[in-house]
């Protein structure tokens, strides 16, 4: 699949990992266009919405957080399990440095 120039693209779905669910799921913790993506932290999305919802979400989620916060800074478009390694590595540091 060929991605948009993430300069201008506008729609969440045009991401990398994206698809009609997942885009809602941004749009719970107010992410409703691609660039409010930058300079976000995936583990504190997925704490937002994990509070806003109620429930623990899937972890994966937080790798699928990861894989577009990091295409729209530049990174390479790369599918949401090759970071499931790097968020495991990370989890409990930054569970640490909520307490």
């Amino acid at each position: 699949m060929k991605y948009p120039d993430r300069k201008v693209v506008s729609r969440l779905e045009e991401l990398p990992n994206i698809g009609k669910a997942m885009a809602d799921i941004l749009k719970v913790v107010g992410i409703d266009h691609p660039k409010k993506l930058i300079g976000k932290e995936a583990f504190e999305l997925y704490d937002e919405l994990c509070d806003i919802t109620g429930k623990r979400q899937d972890p994966c989620v937080i790798d699928i957080f990861m894989s577009v916060v990091h295409f729209m800074e530049g990174g390479e478009p790369l599918p949401w399990w090759l970071y499931t390694d790097e968020r495991k590595k990370i989890s409990h540091l930054y569970a640490e440095d909520k307490k």
